[in-house]
């Protein structure tokens, strides 16, 4: 029997943390990556360094793979085509990725579908934002340029029509969205296969600090059963009206009126969903890859009663090696993961997994190991 071939454009932690979920399964990956250097790059056997934004470079890559798949959602959607046109199936598909990619195509497709968004739309230029303001409750407003921005990049919180200068200077369109006045930042994970099988992750709280995630708690603690199963169900719906095979993440406001309000979305594993790789039956990354080949998918349910997931950020202490003695030593159960990234301030270089019955204990026993990786706590 042969094995397939799974292709993964982008060589970054996603893409290292996926290949290590196909490895019990006798999965082949071959990686294009930009860098040799590259996170993903350093573990799988069979990469190709290039630029994902060549189509020949794609094309040639994509020889011998049996599926394509991605670690981020910035391949122009035309490549995208014309690989399908060739015959190689990629998923998720460019009819399904646009709307991870332009975040003006996500929002009109999810008013089309009935899915609660703050109030938005696009912009021409900051007198357009300062008319967007005054249709509502006024300034702050939020600005996105519509493709490229993650992690807090792309994207302005805005008080006056003066400050609405900056997203215009890149030259790209601009959306305008309401300043939400939320409790809380929550996301929902599901995973899809071709033939329409899905599953759904306990919804998570996801704790942000400097617009990048710090901290996500499974399940979302004190979240009402009905508005969880609600948002359970959304990220099912958005899943099969866009077409989506493989891994969505839906990112969610909780506001204060008791609302779920659809933030971003997602086609990749995710950070929300890294604590499933030990909190969870089956991971994200395992039902990725088993959604893209088209394979049952796996029990996406809690082994624990809590998992704790905490971003490990580089600071000014490079060595994260010669801490594991006193991390490993004084929480037995603590999974660590990291990157093979170097260190630099505010880089995400790892992550790690606490898990247990008391959610305080979780929560302090992850993020004194995050912090003492980190070099911010020394004891």
């Amino acid at each position: 029997m042969t094995f397939p071939v799974v292709g993964m454009v982008g060589g970054g932690q996603l893409a290292r943390m996926t290949h290590e979920a196909g490895i019990p399964l006798g999965i082949r990956f071959k990686l294009l990556s930009d860098t040799p250097q590259d996170s993903a790059a350093q573990v799988v056997g069979d990469v190709v360094v290039g630029d994902y934004r060549d189509l020949d470079t794609l094309r040639e890559f994509a020889r011998g793979c049996d599926v394509i798949t991605f670690d981020h959602e910035h391949v122009p959607t035309e490549h995208l085509r014309a690989l399908e046109a060739d015959g190689i199936p990629v998923r998720p598909g460019p009819d399904a990725l646009v709307h991870a990619q332009d975040k003006g195509v996500m929002r009109a497709k999810l008013d089309a579908i009935g899915v609660p968004c703050p109030r938005h739309r696009m912009v021409t230029d900051p007198q357009d934002v300062a008319a967007f303001a005054a249709e509502g409750e006024g300034f702050p407003v939020v600005l996105k340029t519509v493709r490229g921005g993650y992690d807090g990049k792309g994207v302005w919180v805005v008080d006056s029509v003066e400050e609405a200068a900056e997203p215009f200077k890149a030259g790209v369109p601009v959306l305008a969205e309401e300043k939400v006045d939320f409790v809380r930042e929550l996301a929902a994970n599901v995973v899809r296969s071709p033939h329409g099988q899905a599953v759904a992750y306990p919804v998570v709280e996801s704790r942000q600090v400097n617009g990048v995630c710090d901290t996500v708690i499974a399940p979302a603690p004190d979240l009402d059963e009905a508005l969880a199963l609600k948002a359970e169900e959304m990220a099912l719906n958005i899943a099969k009206e866009l077409g989506v095979v493989g891994h969505l993440a839906v990112e969610l406001f909780q506001t204060r009126d008791g609302r779920i309000l659809v933030n971003e979305l997602a086609m990749r594993p995710h950070n929300s969903g890294h604590w499933s790789m030990d909190g969870a039956i089956t991971s994200q990354f395992a039902n990725h890859v088993r959604a893209v080949l088209d394979l049952p998918l796996g029990d996406p349910r809690p082994r624990a009663k809590w998992t704790v997931m905490v971003n490990v950020l580089g600071g000014d202490y490079p060595d994260m090696y010669s801490a594991y003695l006193h991390c490993m030593a004084r929480d037995p159960q603590l999974k660590i993961h990291m990157y093979g990234k170097d260190v630099k301030p505010g880089r995400k270089v790892g992550h790690v997994n606490t898990y247990g019955d008391d959610l305080d204990d979780v929560l302090e026993r992850a993020r004194h190991a995050a912090g003492y990786l980190r070099g911010t706590i020394t004891e």
